[in-house]
């Protein structure tokens, strides 16, 4: 998928007990607008946009579906496009 404008594509494999903190740090950074977590097939298991100002009670859902993620996979990909 192209990415227009000033925006720029990332890709990190981690652990999967590692997932849900690297999300969060992700998420800390404050440039990120979509981050998308893929299998090691490469098959997409769960992707959310991030707006400016998403915080507390807006992210803690997504946040709890990254933990279960996390709970189930040993392996995976995540995608991120941020700002440049």
């Amino acid at each position: 998928m192209p990415i227009k404008g000033k925006m720029k594509e990332e890709t990190f494999k981690v652990e999967g007990e590692k997932l849900l903190s690297k999300v969060k740090a992700l998420i800390k950074e404050g440039n990120v607008r979509k981050i998308i977590i893929k299998d090691k097939n490469g098959k997409t298991i769960i992707e959310f946009p991030l707006t400016i100002g998403v915080v507390g009670a807006v992210i803690a859902p997504v946040l709890a579906a990254v933990g279960a993620v996390a709970a189930l996979i040993s392996e995976c990909t995540i995608t991120v496009i941020r700002e440049k």
